[in-house]
């Protein structure tokens, strides 16, 4: 099993375990894949620590919806990948997790200059729930070139103009970017909107979609249109069961399918040829509202 846990104090990381053997014992051209929690959870709380719950192999308590994110993106089986799971503090009130999530991007962007110092032949990966989606985005932000290829966004708290930022960075115009979003997330979406204030009036959350950025891809979970586009590109999965769900971005069976894929390095094609089996995008229901349009930062 190749899992190293990371912790976020302020601005600074700190392993569990030595990273450079790590990194080194990888293959060439291997992958790493950074797997960031969200909202509610912290290592310093062990009942509410990621690394027992979504970020541990094993997975943890129902209560949480703790699917184990490394045994189902299969990083409990291979040695020809590393993952890496980041925790950071992000209980307490919502506003000041949002503004620590910036923190842990900073501090992230850093790991991410080790990693690419120690093995700049690496592929890397980052998969982030919800205010995680912030922390990856706010990283990718301050980077340079090639330090990051894809990212994957599971129901991201994150506004748009915020992600243009992103985008529009060195290392967003060599990214590739999923935008997993579902109706599923519309009331959590509305939320984020009302606790966290936008940078401006006419922001939207990214559910509202940002299709028309280069190596940006949306894709809405809930929309039999978007199932269809991935059932024909064999990596199908299953409808909505329920109306209100923050967490289906990563409980619906037949993502982690899809993620596995985006994950790999040897798929270099598999978000272009999602792109193009999806349909036309619109304006998404999610934002109840006209979508601005917004110049990167």
């Amino acid at each position: 099993m190749a899992m190293i846990s990371v912790n976020v104090t302020g601005q600074d990381w700190a392993s569990a375990a030595p990273l450079a053997p790590a990194l080194h014992a990888l293959p060439p051209r291997a992958a790493v894949t950074v797997m960031i929690h969200g909202y509610r959870y912290s290592p310093r709380d062990p009942a509410n620590d990621p690394h027992r719950h979504i970020l541990s192999p094993r997975g943890g308590s129902a209560r949480w919806k703790s699917v184990s994110w490394p045994r189902h993106l299969r990083l409990d089986r291979t040695e020809a990948a590393l993952g890496i799971s980041l925790g950071w503090h992000a209980r307490g009130h919502l506003q000041g997790a949002a503004r620590r999530a910036f923190d842990a991007g900073d501090a992230l962007a850093d790991l991410l200059c080790a990693i690419k110092a120690a093995r700049p032949d690496i592929h890397v990966n980052l998969i982030g729930h919800s205010l995680g989606a912030r922390v990856a985005l706010a990283a990718m932000a301050g980077l340079p070139a090639a330090h990051v290829d894809r990212v994957i966004l599971l129901s991201g708290a994150e506004y748009r103009s915020l992600a243009l930022a992103a985008m529009a960075s060195p290392a967003g115009r060599t990214a590739q970017v999923l935008n997993v979003t579902s109706g599923e997330n519309l009331i959590f979406d509305c939320g984020f909107r009302l606790a966290v204030p936008a940078p401006h009036p006419r922001d939207w959350p990214i559910a509202a979609g940002l299709h028309q950025v280069p190596g940006w891809t949306d894709l809405r979970i809930d929309c039999p249109d978007n199932r269809a586009a991935l059932d024909r590109i064999g990596l199908g999965i299953r409808p909505p069961r329920v109306r209100i769900c923050h967490w289906s971005s990563y409980l619906r069976p037949g993502l982690f399918r899809l993620y596995r894929r985006v994950c790999d390095p040897s798929q270099p094609d598999i978000l272009p040829r999602l792109a193009d089996a999806l349909p036309r995008p619109e304006r998404s229901r999610a934002t109840r509202g006209p979508v601005p349009r917004l110049s990167p930062l």
